[in-house]
């Protein structure tokens, strides 16, 4: 893990402002989702995640469901290649797990398969359309 980067983890009451920011530039504003698509009345029950860099910028997020779906996970462009993702989704999976769950699925935008695949994550089915962008469905046994 890059030691400059710390996660957080929480409520959306807690981590909403940074979250939001973040799925906002990433979801929103580079892949031109319609803001009505990103939120959703999930994020209430959800447990968050956000990174922060080494001056406290919020510069990824994601959210695990109480389902065991991982979701939501972002990072900023800037931030990209730098372990922010894998640091993020392996948290939200420790926490599935302690939570007693046996397993993690999520959908993946067809771009980030392979990072989910280095995470031991597998696909499942074909490929479908979300939000105007591929995905596939992917789980992954904790």
């Amino acid at each position: 893990m890059n030691t400059n980067l710390q996660v957080k983890l929480g409520e959306w009451s807690e981590l909403q402002a940074d979250a939001q920011a973040v799925r906002t530039a990433v979801f929103v504003e580079e892949q031109k989702i319609p803001a009505a698509l990103e939120w959703d009345a999930m994020d209430v029950q959800c447990l968050h995640a956000v990174a922060y860099d080494a001056q406290g910028k919020a510069i990824g997020t994601g959210r695990l469901l109480p389902d065991g779906h991982i979701g939501r996970m972002a990072v900023l462009s800037t931030a990209r290649n730098c372990g922010v993702g894998a640091e993020i989704l392996r948290q939200l999976m420790a926490q599935a797990k302690s939570r007693g769950m046996q397993a993690v699925q999520l959908n993946a935008q067809i771009s980030a398969e392979p990072f989910y695949q280095r995470e031991g994550f597998h696909r499942e089915g074909d490929l479908f359309m979300e939000a105007g962008i591929e995905h596939v469905h992917m789980n992954k046994t904790l």
